[in-house]
């Protein structure tokens, strides 16, 4: 063989080609239209393969939503007291941003197509309860013992996922060309400012409690939404758009 011969490129591993495979026939056919048949034989490979990596359609739309979990779960898990709990969820919560910023074109492709599966909408709601129970467990934790502290706790976690769903949506519909980041950081500093300690600042280091008088004209607006504890998380996001003016 040459030496200027061009090597083969590489397969994709087949968890990545049959979410290709996947989303192709999606586009082309439509979800409900496309079978478990239809994508194994796109990826040219057999039934027993697709369901060594996903259980079912639904789960090959949403492939990294348990590593993601996985990750948030153990991230969490590896507080110590000296984190700052408000910040510590937050930051959890732009551990799902990175996610779907990782790769823009198919986190808006996946936005599209759950709009269009009522399906699809439900069982992203699910997902997202997931997400809010690992926030909430882990606040539970942190204050327990305090008057109220699983009521702060689960009010908090549904804080957080509002916010950063808020700010995540409204990237999505920009077709992810806005920058997510600096969206999420917006919004989860309603919450940072609503219900954590605030940093330290030249003003008053360290210092916890409600802003002085002479200081609130400057403060920016905060919303505290407080919402039933069973209620769905549609339902308090729902809410909160409402609250913020953007329902």
């Amino acid at each position: 063989m040459s030496s200027s011969s061009a090597a083969p490129a590489a397969k994709p591993p087949m968890r990545e080609a049959l979410v290709a495979a996947a989303f192709r026939l999606f586009l082309e056919r439509g979800y409900e239209q496309t079978t478990v048949d239809d994508i194994v034989a796109l990826a040219g490979v057999g039934r027993r393969s697709f369901f060594r990596y996903f259980p079912s359609k639904d789960d090959v739309v949403f492939p990294d939503h348990e590593r993601c979990l996985a990750d948030m779960t153990a991230f969490l898990a590896a507080s110590g007291e000296e984190h700052e709990p408000v910040r510590r969820v937050c930051d959890a919560a732009r551990m799902v941003l990175r996610m779907y910023a990782e790769n823009p074109t198919f986190s808006v492709q996946r936005y599209r197509l759950t709009k269009q599966v009522p399906g699809l909408r439900a069982y992203e709601l699910s997902v997202v309860w997931r997400y809010e129970r690992a926030l909430a467990e882990y606040l539970r934790g942190r204050f327990a013992g305090r008057p109220d502290g699983t009521l702060r706790a689960d009010v908090i976690a549904a804080a957080v996922v509002a916010a950063h769903n808020n700010a995540l949506r409204s990237w999505l519909r920009s077709d992810g060309r806005d920058d997510p980041g600096a969206a999420v950081d917006h919004a989860l500093g309603y919450v940072q400012r609503a219900f954590g300690r605030p940093v330290d600042t030249a003003a008053g280091a360290g210092r916890i409690g409600p802003v002085p008088a002479g200081e609130a004209e400057d403060a920016e607006e905060v919303v505290v939404l407080v919402s039933h504890r069973d209620a769905p998380v549609w339902r308090v996001v729902q809410e909160w758009e409402t609250a913020l003016g953007r329902g």
